[in-house]
């Protein structure tokens, strides 16, 4: 991502019995990464939002990196897609 930042994500929501076609997001950015302190303050705060409120970050406190996108285009299936012609 530093000699590129160009990059593409992409998200399957969860299956739905029966649908012919499971939806999917697909976005367009473009990646900065950038060494931080706060790095595994961010990964601890986070891991207490999605793993448990009593989980913490299982890695050694350090510097690390954050990596943040700039969304230029979204595609795929879904409320979220443009329409298609």
């Amino acid at each position: 991502m530093e000699r590129d930042p160009r990059v593409v994500l992409s998200f399957d929501a969860p299956r739905v019995p029966g649908a012919f076609l499971n939806e999917y997001a697909v976005l367009r950015a473009r990646a900065t990464v950038r060494p931080s302190e706060d790095a595994w303050d961010l990964l601890d705060r986070l891991a207490r939002v999605y793993v448990a409120p009593d989980a913490g970050c299982p890695r050694p406190k350090g510097p690390g990196y954050i990596t943040r996108y700039s969304v230029e285009r979204v595609g795929g299936v879904g409320p979220w897609a443009p329409p298609s012609h």
